[in-house]
């Protein structure tokens, strides 16, 4: 508040002038305000998180350190997914489990000894001529090649190549291949020795596996076994089925169509094909260029029946060989491969889709709950038979050993997985009397 004093007429007048003054907040927004400024935000991580934390890193640090070894698991598993139908078919045939064991091991060795003998002299034979003939064929395809004025470019490039790597270089990157070629002898080995062990201790380390999971959980944990052992049997097969069939079926093609090499040729096709997508054209090229000797026709029949053998496979074999083990959108297929292929090479693309199908079954069976998911009827349905299931479960098996109760959990989760395959079928059949 301001005084002033002046004068009018003589007379003395006092004015007084009043500023508006800042407006107060209320008391408790001017204690709010206080306890907002003064708040500090403080972190505090308990001893237990701290231990869990050091746990990941270390099992993450062992992970990359073990990588070779862990691979050789993974790949030892996959054996025992491949073979432990063939044993248990056995089993049921009343054949004993270490017999029936033996015998799918021998058979398997007896079988890539054979393979192995009848197939590698004459491949290494036909792949040292067809490195020899390479000049040939490249000459030849530039000659096609220089026919059309758009594809003279690429045939003046093609007679241009000039191989003028050092001797030096050459040997060091054979010696290089060749202990590669030895390392991943030495981990094959290893991974069917160690499968052999894990078919022999089967009951013992499943038991181990089902002692260290509470047993609320166990008809779960025997679901998720038995789907993996059909998801990764299943891949597995159809890998080597379609595989052998693609190259028994270019060997007698190349044959009849007189082009050389026909056993190398066939033999790199059958590799090939267990790569999705890229594999029918790493199979058909190799093909399509060893059929230059013969001419333009053969060339045209080789690449058009070949064609038509992809389009049968893919259409027809696989889905009757894979059936529904795998259950992948292609979408999902094609992404798998590049992530397996960017992070593993071709270990990574082979072992992709045996990844993503175990990933989408665990979401399934362990009911993970996505964002954009609605829980469906089915959803219910399983949720009460798995309920029922493991009352029935802790019933039967209370004070059995850990080995016994994870054979019951087994038996229990096939029993009711036939039952659920049984049931559409059944239904069609009442469908059909009806």
């Amino acid at each position: 508040m301001n005084r002033e004093v002046h004068t009018k007429d003589g007379v003395g007048v006092v004015t007084t002038a009043t500023r508006p003054l800042a407006v107060s907040p209320p008391l408790p927004e001017r204690r709010a305000f206080a306890d907002e400024k003064a708040r500090v935000v403080r972190f505090e991580v308990s001893p237990g998180t701290m231990i869990q934390l050091i746990l990941v890193v270390a099992c993450m640090w062992l992970l990359i350190r073990l990588w070779p070894v862990f691979l050789v698991l993974v790949v030892a598993l996959l054996i025992v997914g491949t073979m432990s139908p063939a044993v248990s078919w056995m089993e049921a045939r009343r054949v004993k489990r270490g017999l029936g064991i033996a015998l799918v091991f021998t058979l398997l060795f007896v079988v890539a000894t054979l393979a192995v003998s009848l197939t590698i002299p004459a491949l290494v034979a036909q792949a040292s001529a067809l490195i020899e003939q390479e000049p040939a064929f490249r000459a030849r395809l530039a000659g096609y090649l220089a026919q059309s004025n758009l594809t003279a470019p690429l045939a003046g490039w093609l007679l241009n190549v000039k191989y003028d790597a050092p001797v030096s270089a050459i040997g060091a990157t054979a010696f290089a291949v060749s202990m590669r070629v030895f390392e991943i002898i030495a981990y094959g080995v290893s991974a069917i020795f160690l499968a052999l062990y894990i078919m022999i201790d089967r009951d013992r380390l499943r038991g181990g596996l089902f002692a260290a999971v509470p047993r609320s959980h166990h008809i779960r944990l025997a679901r998720v076994m038995l789907n993996l052992e059909t998801i990764v049997g299943a891949y597995i097969r159809g890998q080597m089925i379609t595989g052998l069939l693609i190259a028994v079926f270019s060997f007698v093609l190349l044959v009849a169509c007189g082009v050389p090499n026909a056993m190398a040729i066939a033999v790199f096709a059958g590799v090939a094909d267990v790569l999705p997508y890229i594999g029918a054209f790493l199979s058909i090229g190799p093909m399509v260029l060893a059929s230059l000797a013969r001419g333009p026709v053969v060339v045209v029949v080789v690449l058009l029946i070949m064609l038509a053998y992809e389009e049968f496979e893919s259409r027809v074999l696989v889905p009757r060989i894979y059936g529904r083990a795998l259950r992948l959108p292609s979408s999902v297929v094609l992404f798998a491969l590049l992530a397996g292929g960017m992070l593993m090479g071709i270990l990574g693309a082979l072992l992709a889709l045996p990844v993503a199908a175990t990933v989408m079954m665990l979401i399934q069976e362990l009911r993970v709950d996505l964002p954009g998911q609605q829980e469906q009827v089915a959803d219910v349905e399983q949720r009460v038979g798995d309920e029922r299931a493991e009352e029935e479960y802790e019933r039967r098996t209370e004070g059995v050993p850990a080995e016994q109760a994870a054979a019951i959990a087994v038996e229990m989760s096939d029993d009711r997985r036939k039952e659920e395959n049984r049931g559409p079928e059944a239904a069609d059949v009442s469908d059909s009397i009806d």
